[in-house]
């Protein structure tokens, strides 16, 4: 990819991070917190602390921190999960607070998504997994 268009994707990257940030600070959130919601909402009222860390890339410290703030805010409260997996779980507040403010999150994204054709939506999730399987592979040869 020639610099050029390297620096336009880091751009547009930046720019829908930018966007999400935006949104968080609207919900009185950090963005780990939100990040956290998200998934849990998208989970369906509960996820595993390493699930979470996982689909956002959000270290287990920092996860921990965000979700220790949720607890006190009566946001989420923490329940076992199988083997050494501790679940977050939506409290009822949580699960108004999402209602409010982490599902019409949601809308607006599928509105961005039905928007497109189902190819532009293939395309999207190919080049996707492209471009991150080929950053994964680089960065571990480069940084082994």
């Amino acid at each position: 990819m020639h610099y050029l268009q390297a620096g336009k994707f880091t751009h547009l990257a930046g720019e829908i991070n930018a966007l999400y940030h935006e949104a968080a600070v609207k919900m009185g959130l950090s963005d780990s917190a939100m990040n956290i919601l998200y998934v849990v909402c998208e989970k369906g009222d509960a996820c595993s602390q390493s699930e979470i860390s996982r689909l956002t890339g959000i270290s287990r410290q920092t996860i921990n921190s965000a979700i220790r703030k949720l607890e006190k805010d009566g946001i989420v409260y923490l329940a076992p999960g199988k083997g050494r997996n501790t679940l977050v779980c939506l409290t009822e507040r949580g699960r108004a607070f999402a209602a409010e403010k982490i599902f019409p999150l949601f809308d607006l994204e599928n509105q961005i998504w039905n928007a497109w054709t189902p190819e532009e939506q293939r395309q999207y999730l190919t080049l996707t997994q492209k471009y991150r399987d080929a950053l994964k592979h680089l960065l571990q040869q480069r940084f082994p």
